[in-house]
Formats: C-alpha cells, sequence, structure tokens
C-alpha cells in the first residue's frame, strides 16, 4: 500500500533544467491570463495536476520559468503537500484515478485496514489506491475518496461501484443557500454593522462579554484578538483557517456543508470590526464539495453588494496536517511549504505577507451572528459546571450516535455520552476517549467526569483543542491506538525541527517493539515536548504518555 514519508517525498531525480517549448505552451494555456505571482503557486500546481493526471517533470520547470522561481522552489512544494503526485519516472495519465482510503484512528477502529488491502486487490492498476489521513468523515467511518466523490461508511462493493460508474465528482450536499438565508434574517446584523450600528468598539466589547474563544484549538479570547489586531498599523487582512486535519475533527465541514452563508456573515462582520482589506479562506482539499459551495455562493454575495468591493479569496490546501497550524497555514498562503514560523512576532502583528492578520476558525465565525443578536450574555451562559459558551464536539468511534454535537461548554464524558450519543455502540463497553484529538491525550473511562474545556483536562495531562471526541471501548487496544495516532504524526511531520522529525519516526520504531521501553519513551517525548518549534511535536508525545500512564495493562 503506498504511504510516504513527508520527507520522503519525491526523491527521483529531474533530468535537466531546461524548459521544454511544448510544457511551457501547456501552462501558459492553463494559467491563462491568470496573474504569474508566486503566492499562487500552490493553487496553479492543482491546475496542473487536476488537467495531466499528476506533475510532469517537465510541467514543473515550465511553470517555474513562467513564474519566475527556481525550479527547486517549484519542486519543494510540490513534493511537500501529500495531495501532488510528481511524476518523474512516468508520462502523465490525464484518466488516472485515485482512490484514497482514510486510515486514521476512527476509520482504523471501523474497518480501514483490511478495506484499503481489499481494494488494492480489487482496482489496482487501473486505479491508484494510497492510504490518506483524516478526511474530515469519521462519524461515517470508513471513509473513502474515489477522485472527488466521498464514500462514506464503505465497504469494497460500494467503492467498486463508484469506480464502475464513473462516480468522481464531489456531491454537494443539502445547504442553506443564500435565498434561504436572508429570508430567515441573514446578512442584518452585518448591514447593520457597517452602518456603524453597532460600531466597531462595540462589536469587540460584545465578543470579549461573550467569552468566545477560538475553537481551532489554542483557545485564544477571540474579542481580545479583535482588539490587538485592529490596533495594528493598516493594511490588515483576515485569514480563515478551514483546514482542520486533527484525526477525529469534522466540525468546520459540518457547519460549512449545513450553514456556509452563518460562517461567511461571521467572517464579513469579523473584517469590518478590525478593518481588513481583504479576506482568504483557506480550505482543506479533502472538502471539494464545500469548495463548490463557497465558489458558488460567494459569487452570489458578490453580484449581492454584500462584499462591497472586499476581496475573497479562496484558496485549496493540498493535504498537510501542519498547515491546520496558524502560521503554517500562512506561509502555504505564500506559495511555500507549510512550515510553521517562529514566534514572536505573532500573525496579528506580522502575518499574511508581512501585515496584521486576524486569523479564525470556522467554528468561531460560526458564532459571531449569533452573539451579537441575542447578546454575549446569551452565550456566555450556556456553559457547565462553572464554563462559558457552546462548543461543537466531533464524536466519533465506539458509540451509537456519531456526529458533532452542539453541547454546553464544560459538558462531561458521561453526559455527552449518554445525552447526545445515545451511549455505546451495542456489544462494545466504554474503555476509554480521546478528549482532542490526536494529539488531546487518552483518558480512561473512570475520567469521565471531567468538563470537556479549556484548563480542565492539563492536569491529567491531556487538552480539549479543537474537541474532537474519539471514543474507545473494550474491544480496542490503548496499544494500537497510541500508535495508529504516533504513525499519523510521523507522517504528518513538517520535518523542520530535528525533535519532531526524528522523534516521530524513533517513537514509531519503539512502540513497534514486543515490549515497550518506558524509560526511554519518556524521555524522548520530553525532548519533543520541550524543543519542538510547534504544537506538532510539543502535542505528539501525548498518547504515548497517557498509554503508559493510564492503560498499562493494554501494554504487557
Amino acid at each position: 500500500m503506498e504511504r510516504r514519508s513527508r520527507s520522503g517525498k519525491g526523491r527521483a531525480f529531474l533530468k535537466g533544467r531546461q524548459t521544454d517549448p511544448a510544457a511551457l505552451a501547456r501552462i501558459c494555456a492553463l494559467l491563462g491570463d491568470r496573474p504569474r505571482r508566486a503566492d499562487l503557486l500552490v493553487e496553479y500546481l492543482h491546475d496542473i495536476q487536476d488537467a495531466e493526471g499528476g506533475l510532469p517533470a517537465a510541467h514543473l520547470a515550465a511553470l517555474a520559468d513562467e513564474l519566475r522561481l527556481s525550479l527547486a522552489e517549484v519542486y519543494e512544494v510540490a513534493t511537500f503537500y501529500a495531495h501532488f503526485d510528481v511524476l518523474t519516472d512516468e508520462p502523465p495519465r490525464p484518466g488516472r484515478l485515485t482512490v484514497r482510503v482514510c486510515d486514521s484512528l476512527p476509520c482504523a477502529l471501523a474497518g480501514a485496514d483490511g478495506l484499503a488491502e481489499a481494494l488494492r486487490h480489487a482496482l489496482e492498476p487501473a486505479a491508484r489506491v494510497v492510504t490518506a489521513p483524516c478526511m474530515g468523515r469519521c462519524d461515517c467511518a470508513p471513509a473513502v475518496q474515489v477522485g472527488q466523490h466521498h464514500v462514506d461508511l464503505a465497504t469494497p462493493a460500494m467503492v467498486r461501484e463508484a469506480v464502475a460508474q464513473g462516480r468522481t465528482d464531489a456531491e454537494l450536499p443539502p445547504y442553506t443557500d443564500y435565498h434561504a438565508y436572508v429570508g430567515a434574517g441573514g446578512y442584518r446584523m452585518l448591514g447593520a454593522c457597517r452602518a456603524g450600528e453597532p460600531d466597531a468598539e462595540a462589536l469587540v466589547a460584545a465578543l470579549e462579554a461573550s467569552g468566545l474563544r477560538g475553537l481551532g484549538g489554542a483557545g485564544f479570547p477571540a474579542g481580545r484578538k479583535w482588539r490587538f489586531v485592529r490596533g495594528q498599523p493598516s493594511p490588515r487582512l483576515l485569514a480563515v483557517n478551514a483546514d482542520e486535519g486533527e484525526p477525529g475533527t469534522f466540525k468546520d465541514r459540518y457547519f460549512l456543508e449545513r450553514d456556509p452563508h452563518r460562517v461567511l456573515e461571521g467572517t464579513l462582520v469579523a473584517a469590518s470590526a478590525v478593518g481588513a482589506e481583504a479576506i482568504y479562506i483557506y480550505l482543506r482539499d479533502e472538502y471539494p464539495a464545500i469548495r463548490e459551495i463557497l465558489v458558488r455562493e460567494l459569487a452570489i454575495l458578490e453580484r449581492h453588494g454584500w462584499l462591497d468591493g472586499l476581496p475573497v479569496h479562496l484558496r485549496r490546501g493540498a493535504g498537510a496536517y501542519i498547515c491546520g497550524e496558524e502560521s503554517a497555514m500562512l506561509e502555504s498562503l505564500e506559495g511555500r511549504r507549510g512550515l510553521p514560523r517562529h514566534k514572536p512576532p505573532y500573525p496579528g502583528e506580522v502575518g499574511l505577507f508581512g501585515r496584521p492578520t486576524l486569523i479564525h476558525n470556522v467554528e468561531t465565525l460560526y458564532w459571531v451572528r449569533d452573539i451579537l443578536e441575542r447578546g454575549p450574555d446569551w452565550f456566555a451562559g450556556q456553559g457547565r459546571n462553572g464554563r462559558q459558551g457552546l462548543r461543537s464536539y466531533s464524536v466519533s468511534g465506539r458509540v451509537k450516535q456519531p456526529g458533532v454535537k452542539i453541547a454546553p461548554a464544560g459538558i462531561t464524558m458521561r453526559a455527552l455520552l449518554e445525552e447526545h450519543c445515545g451511549g455505546m455502540a451495542d456489544g462494545h463497553r466504554f474503555k476509554g476517549y480521546l478528549p482532542g484529538g490526536a494529539s488531546g491525550g487518552i483518558l480512561p473511562a473512570r475520567l469521565d467526569g471531567i468538563p470537556l474545556d479549556f484548563g480542565a483536562l492539563e492536569d491529567h495531562g491531556c487538552f480539549i483543542g479543537s474537541a474532537a471526541v474519539i471514543v474507545l471501548s473494550d474491544q480496542d487496544s490503548a496499544r494500537d491506538v497510541a500508535l495508529n495516532l504516533m504513525r499519523f504524526f510521523s507522517y504528518e511531520s513538517c520535518g523542520q525541527c530535528t525533535p519532531c522529525r526524528i522523534g516521530t519516526e524513533k517513537a514509531v520504531a519503539l512502540m513497534e517493539r514486543d515490549v515497550w521501553d518506558r524509560a526511554l519513551l519518556t524521555e524522548l517525548s520530553e525532548v519533543m515536548r520541550d524543543a519542538s518549534i510547534c504544537g506538532l511535536g510539543q502535542a505528539a508525545p501525548n498518547p504515548i504518555l497517557c498509554a503508559l500512564q493510564y492503560f498499562a495493562e493494554d501494554l504487557l
């Protein structure tokens, strides 16, 4: 089964540096009259791959020539992102079909390994079958992507049928479109804000009073971020991080597939509040249906005057978990590899293209309209156990009713399971859970009374992060769970810093042994936590440490 580490991709030799005239003509035809800017490199690589079935070496050289970049600059980007297929040893195959089988934890629990093997025997070599990291469809595991078409709750027969029938395009789900949204009062708040009622100061104050925090994982107070960016010199920008890649996380998909205009209105209100001169939406490539929805609805907004001359750029990710980290996302938006930046300076001071940039994830922006219309006290009064607000918990794993559960912040795992998930799946007994996705650690069932919110889980070696809750049962081994998660981190390491790049690889090797070396794994975890540049490496050891602390019986 094909699955290459990010640091080991694309090592085949590129022959020569001369630009092929035919390849250059093809590149010019694909780009048309669009600007030749380096920040559009990822977009143009997508265009080439979509047209050619991969990225031929001659086309990369021609693109470098056309964008006035070195071949190395183009090649390092093309080989960094998992969704790009650099063709150095074979000719382009425009009709080539790629079938991706998600092998992240929720899909692994649902039998993804056996599914991938069955599909490899059934479909190759006519189609390329590869395993892939989380697709954001954990509530309908196992998930398979045939071209751009998703097969949920997939079986070999279902995937073979999709391939045989040529169902390779994204299917748009039912959603609240512009006319339905406006008919229900949508964009009235944006209109009022642009008329100065409330003014920018009142908007910021309302966000501060509500207690709304960044819900992508960091939890920084949203109102404080607005105030800080608004106080920076112009020009200022706004970036929407819709690149959720944490295994178990699918709440952004939930909101954008169902109610995209609520997110867009929150985005436009935020841009108004901080005086942003342009908006960039960075959407993960695993969500092709959402991309079609946003392209369609943004065009309607422009026609109806709601963008008011404000440029909104929809950019396409390319399969890199690290780009969920805000500074890595900025690097990708600028047309480079998604390598995290050193901080300070923070993006609110020096962000996209060196400008002060307000960065929010999808869920944070989703709540803006409700907070302003219903009042900050409404939102702040929703929590439990001394917490404030509402949270969207992405629940997957061994439960009867997986899905996004909108519940009070601070709800416990016990209450979430009983009140929102219908209890455990038939034949399964509750054993443990991941409160915050792959990096948030693993807790045993006996600790199911801890509030699921920021600051409540840290004493137990865990954190809430993006609130991706994966439920484990007595049929699951914490050893296997931790190994699956560490393989994910090893594959997704951007490779920039040694503690993460080498640490995750060595951790996998140690965890694959029959007996875990507790002392060595603990020491390695401490080095990764203390010395990694960004949160990926710093949090990657959490599954190891939690398995050692809470599930020793599974390690024997």
